[in-house]
């Protein structure tokens, strides 16, 4: 039996590079040889290895990566574990093809990524949307209630499963999860969750509780976002007592993820997961004072507000006047990047250290942080989103949301657009929660917010000419 202590994919990895390989073989940088790049990325080179005898399988996984699968379920608690190297998306795809069939519903949070959206239309299935409650903490949409999903579930009998967001970008985390997940259950419903955003849950107390401690069936996490992972390394989690089987997961995401999977990437996760796993009490007490020395001292920068969401490794921070986004631009040319900017604030996320990783640049950083909140000058912004007028709602889709511009649809001025149907995704970026989806109503609450993004100078994905402040509406009103 494997211990939390091993690295197994790391250590074939190490012991292959150490054999002083010759390659004729894929990939054609040849252990690093052939390519031009810098010192620093052309080591890591050698162990961008594909699948050759004794390095395993990602697909038909026997030897260290089934062994370091193992040490992930283990580690969260899960009845299967599975190494994600296409990102959370490939995750959030995977789960929603394994809970449902072409025509079928799903219950989803409205405030979910756009991967779950992209899941949705290649599944074919019927969404019924679920708005979240308003966070005025963070100013930000927040988690669901659980009276409005079991209300969901009464109106939708037909409904195949439960997709939620916990937590959200900005680190709120849902209240009620676990009752949610009870309803679920009584209903014969499987819930599904994008834990995107805590994969560092498991830590335990001051941060929120893990989606699959409280009953989640599948979860989705990001170990790249929180964890010390590369880009795109993700978890999947099947939880013990699943109501989807972790086989045809298992099926979806063989075809869902690159036949070549990245090694690196795999390493990557087995370390992340060898990181929470021996994550001690000591460690803990070292970020927590980190986290407090921060606090304090962002407290104490004049025309600085910083707000602190239910998980500790996020931070808010408002600049008196300005928009989050000159906020940002301000801190970038300190050098002081953070992961996210609004019209209300700027979002950081914290490293989640441990003993011998104390950071002791902090007072360089306050210096950074405070010339640049001088080099913005008196305001005169709101920087505020105001609460949503209308209560949350329940609002089923008679198809998935793809429709394709075309005939049927035409570019308008987004300021009248007010009662047109959407025919495609406007998408501030990040967080990457679509402000409008093909076949919804344009009200005037979302023209209010789309308004606020484009004045604060927000980017946008998806399908829009914004720059002409035009967004793409079916051409007949929903009266016609």
């Amino acid at each position: 039996m494997s211990s939390q202590a091993q690295r197994p994919v790391a250590k074939m990895l190490e012991n292959f590079a150490e054999s002083n390989p010759v390659s004729f073989h894929v990939p054609g940088h040849k252990n690093g040889e052939l390519t031009g790049l810098p010192e620093a990325v052309r080591g890591m080179m050698t162990w961008d290895v594909t699948e050759l005898p004794g390095l395993d399988d990602l697909h038909a996984p026997e030897g260290p990566i089934r062994e370091a699968q193992d040490l992930l379920a283990a580690a969260y608690g899960a009845h299967r574990s599975f190494f994600l190297v296409n990102g959370s998306t490939s995750g959030n795809l995977a789960m929603i093809l394994a809970s449902c069939r072409p025509g079928e519903r799903i219950i989803v949070q409205r405030n979910a990524h756009k991967s779950v959206f992209h899941g949705l239309v290649l599944a074919g299935a019927h969404p019924v949307y679920v708005d979240p409650v308003w966070d005025p903490a963070t100013q930000s949409p927040g988690h669901t209630e659980a009276a409005l999903i079991l209300e969901a579930i009464r109106k939708y009998p037909e409904a195949k499963a439960v997709i939620l967001t916990n937590p959200t970008y900005y680190g709120s985390a849902s209240p009620n999860l676990r009752e949610i997940a009870d309803i679920c259950h009584g209903a014969g419903l499987p819930l599904l969750v994008d834990e995107a955003h805590g994969a560092h849950f498991g830590i335990g107390a001051p941060f929120p509780e893990s989606s699959l401690a409280q009953g989640a069936d599948v979860v989705v996490q990001s170990a790249h976002k929180t964890l010390p992972a590369m880009t795109m390394a993700s978890f999947l989690h099947v939880a013990q007592g699943s109501m989807l089987d972790a086989d045809r997961i298992s099926h979806y995401l063989g075809m869902l993820q690159s036949s070549s999977p990245s090694y690196p990437l795999m390493a990557s996760l087995d370390d992340a997961r060898h990181y929470i796993a021996n994550y001690t009490e000591e460690d803990l007490r070292v970020f927590l004072s980190f986290r407090k020395a921060l606090v304090k001292g962002m407290s104490a920068i004049d025309g600085l507000s910083v707000i602190q969401p239910d998980d500790p490794l996020k931070l808010l921070l408002r600049a008196d006047g300005h928009s989050g986004n000159a906020l940002s631009e301000a801190l970038a040319r300190e050098s002081v990047h953070i992961e996210l900017s609004d019209p209300c604030q700027a979002l950081l996320v914290l490293p989640l250290l441990k003993k011998g990783q104390n950071d002791d640049r902090l007072q360089e950083l306050f210096a950074a942080v405070r010339r640049a909140v001088q080099a913005l000058g008196p305001g005169t912004e709101t920087g505020e989103l105001a609460e949503p007028d209308t209560q949350p709602t329940i609002t089923a889709a008679e198809g998935p949301p793809d429709l394709q511009p075309g005939e049927s649809s035409e570019w308008m001025d987004y300021q009248k657009s007010e009662g047109r149907i959407s025919a495609a995704s406007v998408i501030p970026y990040p967080p990457g929660i679509p402000l409008l989806l093909p076949g919804e109503p344009v009200t005037g609450e979302k023209i209010r917010v789309l308004h606020h993004y484009l004045t604060a100078g927000t980017m946008f994905q998806g399908t829009h000419r914004l720059g002409t402040q035009q967004i793409l509406v079916s051409r007949q009103s929903p009266e016609a």
